[in-house]
């Protein structure tokens, strides 16, 4: 072949990879406009077929008309005033029994906090970082009163000031407090600054006065809990901690009991970490991580905690969350806490912080995108390293309808192309699921798809572990995808979706989201010991799909205990190092198990929000509890207690990401009852 012809080829495959390439991107558009637009029309549908909504017009145009007026006298704030009156009363009477003020220590307690810390082997000095900066004068006061409060004494307040003229009164307040007695006037250090020289500078100007070996950043209009340094030195003297961080809540109105969110953390999960900045408040860290660092990068201001985070958790040697709430972060016009639009620089420096943390770690062509939830919570698209097969094993019997549906689903929607379909036929009896294997098997995707048959032994019974480990044996991928029958493709690239976060050497499992046909989450993650059977629950289950979640949860991929069989990706060569799912679980619960063997051996598993299917469950099998007395009810008593037995100790430890603050009685984070 002449030079000319080959040049011609070569010029002929980038044009067709190039329009390929575009067909993908406009086929991911269309099916996500098509989305959104079932989504709403859903909704409509939902309002307009409600006979709520249709005896209601009446009241709906007396409120539409009160609206009017109130927005005719908004200027002279009458409305405004009653109606923001009334929403405190009800809210200050709503506070969350067990938390708040309410679990400040009483004076017995505080007299226990302050023995037992005395005792503390390891009497570990806090120097507390606080950049002021026209802090308003109420603000200041409670800050520094709430770290004259703590139960643990050993502690250095450190003050960079780099306010204004128009606001000397910080200096003389932080003056008054000094003058207090000789031991607050070395215990809080003072510095006027030349100039306002922004976040990054003025906290690490806080941090040139610092003295203690564990150093926390704290915000000049925040609160914090008295038994915060209590609570972290106890943490260093037993578990040897060197960064630190709990749970933290909003409030308004100065009023400490006026929750605006609440948040209950994770324990340490670096996908979380790299979606958002999920750790934010109170971080506290040993000294020593700071060598060779600097503590925080004008660059990123308006987000140099979440770098801050970044860099010093990758060098931390025990990461430990405290999963009390410590910490009060006010929310007022112009805080990030109230609207991150009054700091929007700050979404900028957040993506930047991000990026800069994937390049460290060797991540290169990856995209930050802001999700629906918030602008600060990240969709991150890795790249996909190569083209490796992947192996879609799905066991089958009869049923053919609901495998015609699934597989018709992946060759439609699917963008990514290379892939194998293993179906593992297991006792089928019926002649149109005979029809379709020779239909699929003989068809445009022939090449693709194969059936192999798992023979009974006699007397067998039915095993789901058995039969997916027969049929991964058969594969020829290097990723293997677990798919149920009664699945349903929804997004276009969703096994690109999975793949990138299956390829990465520090992951196993990866699972997707899953619908049933009515849009609500059947699977969006699973935490361990949740449910009536104390076993292992999903979490959101039955939200609409709409639904943001906890926090935002539902919006981006995290690190999870265990996904879903149903739709689980993996490594061929993890698979094969665990042994494949464990067949003395034999329909229930191998998918769990299998994870907490990955989790044991290190590995991460990880749920992505943005590979989305429909998961038409049980219809292959039915219902494994829907009657207590059936088989299929006993044999999943029997799985349920092996599963306790075999995972007590993690059981008893409870979910590192869950939070011990919410029930195990629920899937949707509501908060343990308080006695």
């Amino acid at each position: 072949m002449d030079t000319q012809n080959k040049d011609e080829i070569k010029d002929y495959k980038e044009a067709y990879e190039k329009e390929r390439a575009k067909a993908a991107f406009l086929l991911e558009r269309v099916a996500s406009l098509e989305d959104q637009v079932d989504d709403l029309q859903f909704k409509l549908d939902r309002i307009h077929n409600n006979g709520l909504w249709k005896v209601s017009k009446p009241a709906r145009e007396v409120y539409h008309f009160v609206r009017r007026q109130a927005d005719r006298i908004r200027n002279q704030g009458d409305a405004r005033g009653v109606i923001k009156k009334v929403q405190y009363k009800i809210r200050e009477k709503q506070a969350v029994k067990g938390y708040g003020t309410a679990s400040f220590p009483d004076k017995e307690e505080r007299a226990r906090q302050e023995k037992e810390s005395a005792a503390f082997q390891n009497r570990v000095l806090f120097s507390i970082l606080v950049p002021l900066y026209n802090t308003p004068e109420e603000y200041l006061r409670d800050m520094l009163d709430s770290v004259l409060n703590q139960t643990y004494d050993n502690w250095q307040l450190c003050l960079a000031d780099g306010s204004d003229d128009a606001h000397a009164y910080v200096g003389k307040v932080v003056a008054e407090y000094r003058s207090r007695s000789e031991n607050l006037a070395k215990r809080i250090a003072y510095k006027k600054l030349d100039k306002n020289g922004g976040i990054s500078y003025n906290t690490n100007q806080c941090l040139e006065l610092a003295k203690g070996e564990y150093i926390a950043p704290f915000d000049h209009d925040d609160y914090l809990h008295p038994s915060v340094l209590y609570e972290y030195a106890k943490v260093i003297n037993e578990q040897g901690a060197d960064y630190l961080y709990c749970d933290e809540t909003t409030f308004r109105e100065s009023n400490l009991n006026h929750f605006v969110t609440i948040h209950f953390k994770p324990d340490y999960a670096i996908d979380n970490l790299r979606a958002n900045n999920y750790i934010c408040h109170l971080s506290c860290f040993d000294r020593k991580l700071l060598e060779g660092e600097e503590l925080y990068r004008s660059e990123f201001d308006g987000s140099q905690d979440h770098d801050m985070i970044l860099r010093l958790t990758d060098k931390a040697r025990k990461i430990v969350h405290v999963p009390k709430l410590l910490y009060y972060w006010r929310s007022h016009a112009g805080s990030t806490a109230g609207n991150i639009a009054a700091k929007t620089y700050a979404i900028d420096a957040a993506k930047g912080a991000v990026a800069d943390h994937l390049r460290r770690h060797g991540f290169a062509n990856f995209k930050i995108t802001s999700t629906r939830a918030f602008e600060t919570i990240f969709k991150i698209t890795y790249e996909i390293q190569g083209d490796p097969l992947v192996s879609i094993v799905i066991a089958n019997r009869d049923h053919a309808q609901d495998l015609k549906r699934c597989l018709t689903s992946i060759f439609e929607k699917s963008t990514y192309e290379n892939y194998e379909i293993i179906i593992v036929e297991n006792g089928s009896t019926e002649e149109e699921t005979k029809r379709y294997y020779k239909e699929v098997t003989s068809g445009p995707y022939k090449d693709r798809v194969s059936v192999v048959e798992y023979k009974y032994a006699e007397g067998e019974a039915f095993n789901y572990s058995r039969i997916n480990n027969f049929g991964v044996s058969k594969a020829r991928g290097e990723y293997i995808l677990l798919l149920n029958n009664d699945t349903e493709v929804i997004s276009l690239n969703w096994i690109e979706e999975l793949l990138m976060y299956a390829q990465r050497d520090d992951v196993a499992c990866v699972g997707g989201k899953l619908y049933y046909p009515d849009k609500t989450i059947q699977h969006a993650g699973i935490v361990i010991g949740l449910g009536a059977h104390r076993t292992a629950g999903h979490v959101h289950y039955r939200q609409r799909r709409e639904n943001l979640g906890y926090m935002g949860r539902l919006c981006y991929a995290q690190n999870m205990s265990a996904v879903t069989g149903a739709c689980l990706m993996v490594k061929k060569r993890i698979y094969d190092e665990l042994g494949g799912l464990d067949e003395t679980f034999e329909v229930s619960l191998n998918d769990v198990d299998f994870c907490l063997r990955c989790r044991q051996k290190n590995y991460l598993n990880v749920f992505t929000p943005f590979a989305e299917l429909y998961h038409y469950e049980s219809l292959s099998r039915g219902s494994d509890v829907e009657d207590p007395h059936s088989e299929n009810a006993k044999r999943y008593d029997r799985e349920a207690e092996h599963f306790r037995t075999r995972w007590k100790e993690v059981i008893e430890r409870g979910d590192p990401y869950y939070n011990p603050n919410f029930t195990l009685d629920r899937s949707d984070f509501s908060l343990k009852v308080q006695d």
